[in-house]
């Protein structure tokens, strides 16, 4: 099995990041994560995101797969996408912070995955400073 896990370089990502590997340690599993920018990033930003990515998965014991998100590809299909293709049992994403006017309107792609998805997603927001 494995667990899927979207990773964009914020705050929110690098805690959907930190949670799927306690959860990749915890069940023994494969991390499969998916790279992606934020609105306009350009390749070198998509580059840098990757490579912190892999630093921090390096020094956690757990096994992964890396994989760049293409620009213009739809993030909730990518994520659902991997997670049919791998098998798994769990989707990590991360969410931002809302007042409590956005929380009434969650980010599009996190409601289509918490309501679509093929398997268990776990939604974690980022510590608060």
């Amino acid at each position: 099995m494995a667990i899927v896990v979207g990773f964009i370089a914020t705050a929110e990502g690098r805690a959907a990041l930190d949670a799927a590997i306690v959860e990749a340690q915890r069940r023994s599993d494969r991390l499969l994560v998916i790279v992606h920018g934020s609105r306009g990033a350009d390749e070198d930003e998509i580059d840098r995101a990757v490579d912190e990515a892999r630093d921090l998965l390096d020094t956690s014991g757990v096994g992964f797969d890396v994989r760049h998100l293409q620009r213009g590809n739809d993030v909730a299909e990518a994520l659902m996408g991997a997670a049919e293709e791998a098998g798994a049992e769990l989707i990590v994403i991360g969410l931002r912070r809302r007042s409590p006017l956005g929380k009434l309107i969650l980010g599009s792609n996190a409601q289509r995955i918490l309501l679509d998805a093929p398997c268990h997603v776990l939604a974690v927001k980022p510590a608060q400073a």
